[in-house]
């Protein structure tokens, strides 16, 4: 990964996800250019009828090959006369950059009679402002809509006939919205909100996973209705907030435009439609999360009982609460160099002249005269490699990220199985002894099973992710002729890899247990953990279930908080205007909360792990002593008791 985010470090360039390129190939709003850009960061078409010929279909001319330069706002046209926007000052024009920029990029007065003439026919270096523009995404969207007053100037002074058609609209808006430009946009935008993750993504949660773990240790009884209800009206919330956004209630959507425009100019872009398909799906989510919690309410109860003894384990080994804090540190730097790296990555294409075949002249100021032999845009080009790279990139965040938090369930898991195994009689003389020797033996050990372990279930998860990009793709392709056979076929192989993978995340986590407890490999202590299960399904299945659901709605909770207070971050006015202004807050908002429930999953575990490493413990115990265990404490029997069992279910609560 080192290596690889090394070729990003050195070819990408992040300014590319926000800002285009003009004719010249520079970046908009870099200090590299020729000239230097680093306050012109919009893109503007200079030449509507290049915009009009690039949208007409079976037309040479492509929108990228049109002649775009960087300005730092919109031009509009004049109330009552005509204005040019004129090209970068240079050759014989004697105007300084930013002389050019105080002048409303219009120098149209200082052109000798040749440079008139090409002007009036649309060949620079000066162009006339016909139709009004909003900056879209730092380009300038033309509003088919064109000034009657600047035309009827152009008209009287001889310049050629300029198309008015909505297709100048609609070409610019297409290039705007396309998909690869989105998905820039979206890499882009988790650049532009870095403060929200580390606020949302790493220091809410680690505060909110501490506070949550301290309740548990003493309010065990309280805490299963607490995270019920709390889990209800996060997302509520959460949801709420994505009607805002989308325009669906009250009055402040998102919105395409950056700065100022005119309200009755109404542009729609991928985003809001993206917007509009989250809110859906978490609306779905939150009704489904409601009848949900009226379903488990009777058998909450079930829950305490098993939370009694990982609040036992915690406040006998208290150095649990604290270790969580190692894997975090680890974490948080790998995600600082992989976010970095990622940035890079998606920005390192090769800025290329495009191959173009059109017939248009343009009047070059270092040579003096109308050239015809350099129209030619240039172009961001990916080329498969890059593209392999992210993939790859992409795949080893996952592998890191299930690495680092199976080192911490084995190191949680050893500590609390030497707690069972000594009877609870080493609690004074832990704080720490227990755990350090459990992250040694971890070190010198274990490393290899753990990553085997985690090689695994993110492989499954890739051969999903890869099965269901060919899925889309062939529907995509011939989505008329897709079969009922395909269908099934498509729809049985993804459940099947989806039972795969839950299957492998739940062996995994108790072959973790295993590792602790006999140091055998992780296969052998997969079968292990396994057989151990299946021979003690009865008697441990219905404790745990519960306790398994109400810690899972736990780490919903500080995610969907820490979903909710980015939404709050990203709504101020720093994200929705000028440079910092992002195209929409659904990836921030999702980044931090997929950060929230990755560290609250760190310290959750210790709860979790607690309880799994206690009853496989118990059931290796029963299965040495000829059924009666001998080290189990008197909690956990009492837990684990059928007839006290069955004696809840029946109960109301």
């Amino acid at each position: 990964m080192i290596v690889n985010s090394s070729f990003g470090f050195n070819q990408g360039n992040p300014l590319r996800l926000t800002y285009e390129l003009d004719y010249k190939g520079n970046i908009c709003g870099s200090r590299n250019g020729d000239p230097d850009l680093h306050e012109l960061d919009v893109r503007y078409w200079m030449n509507p009828n290049q915009v009009y010929q690039s949208g007409v279909k079976d037309n040479k001319i492509n929108l990228a090959d049109a002649k775009a330069i960087c300005l730092m706002e919109c031009p509009i046209p004049a109330i009552d006369g005509l204005n040019f926007v004129c090209d970068y000052p240079e050759g014989d024009i004697r105007l300084s950059v930013d002389d050019w920029i105080n002048r409303d990029y219009d120098y149209f007065e200082y052109l000798t009679p040749d440079m008139r003439n090409s002007s009036l026919q649309l060949q620079g270096p000066c162009y006339p402002v016909i139709f009004p523009s909003v900056n879209v995404y730092w380009s300038c969207q033309f509003i088919a809509r064109a000034s009657n007053v600047s035309l009827k100037h152009w008209q009287q002074m001889g310049g050629i006939n300029i198309d008015e058609n909505i297709l100048i609209d609609k070409t610019i808006h297409k290039a705007i919205d396309s998909k690869s430009s989105v998905l820039k946009r979206y890499v882009a935008d988790i650049g532009k909100s870095w403060p929200v993750l580390i606020v949302c993504g790493g220091l809410l949660p680690l505060f909110l996973s501490v506070i949550w773990l301290l309740l548990i240790r003493y309010f065990v009884a309280a805490m299963p209705w607490i995270t019920v209800v709390l889990f209800n009206a996060l997302v509520i919330s959460v949801t709420m907030f994505c009607y805002i956004k989308a325009g669906w209630l009250g009055n402040d959507p998102l919105t395409v435009v950056i700065g100022e425009s005119d309200p009755y100019v109404h542009i729609t872009g991928r985003e809001i439609s993206h917007l509009h398909a989250a809110t859906v799906v978490l609306t779905v989510v939150m009704i489904i999360a409601f009848l949900s919690s009226i379903a488990i309410i009777r058998r909450i109860l079930i829950a305490t009982p098993v939370l009694k003894v990982a609040a036992k384990v915690i406040g006998e080994v208290q150095a649990l609460i604290i270790f969580p804090v190692v894997p975090y540190f680890i974490l948080a730097i790998f995600y600082m160099f992989w976010f970095s790296a990622t940035l890079h990555l998606f920005s390192s294409g090769q800025v290329i002249r495009n191959d173009c075949n059109t017939d248009c002249c343009s009047y070059d100021l270092k040579l003096g005269k109308v050239n015809c032999d350099n129209c030619c845009g240039y172009s961001m080009h990916y080329t498969p490699h890059i593209g392999i790279a992210i993939l790859f990139h992409l795949f080893g965040c996952y592998w890191a990220t299930q690495f680092f938090i199976a080192c911490s369930s084995t190191v949680i898991a050893g500590s609390v199985a030497s707690y069972y195994w000594a009877r609870g009689e080493i609690s004074h003389d832990i704080p720490f002894v227990t755990v350090v020797s459990s992250l040694k033996r971890l070190l010198r050990y274990s490393l290899g099973s753990v990553a085997i372990g985690s090689l695994v279930v993110s492989a499954v998860e890739w051969v999903r992710f890869i099965l269901e990009c060919l899925r889309r793709k062939l529907k995509l392709v011939d989505s008329a002729r897709e079969s009922c056979f395909g269908k099934m076929t498509s729809s049985s192989s993804q459940c099947c890899l989806g039972c795969i993978d839950w299957t492998l995340k739940s062996v995994n986590r108790n072959a973790y247990i295993m590792i602790a407890i006999t140091g055998k490999g992780f296969f052998k202590a997969s079968v292990l953990a396994t057989g151990l299960i299946m021979n003690n399904i009865l008697r441990i299945g219905k404790v745990n279930v519960i306790g398994d659901v109400i810690l899972f709605l736990g780490k919903l909770c500080v995610s969907l908080f820490c979903a909710l207070f980015a939404f709050l971050m990203l709504d101020t006015h720093k994200y929705k205007s000028a440079h910092n202004k992002i195209s929409s807050p659904l990836i921030p908002v999702v980044v931090s909360w997929a950060l929230g429930f990755i560290v609250a999953k760190l310290f959750f575990q210790v709860v979790e792990m607690s309880i799994d490493t206690i009853i496989l413990s118990f059931c290796q115990d029963a299965e040495e002593h000829q059924g009666n265990a001998q080290y189990a404490p008197p909690l956990l029997m009492e837990t684990l008791d059928e007839q006290s069992e069955l004696q809840r279910l029946t109960q109301g609560p």
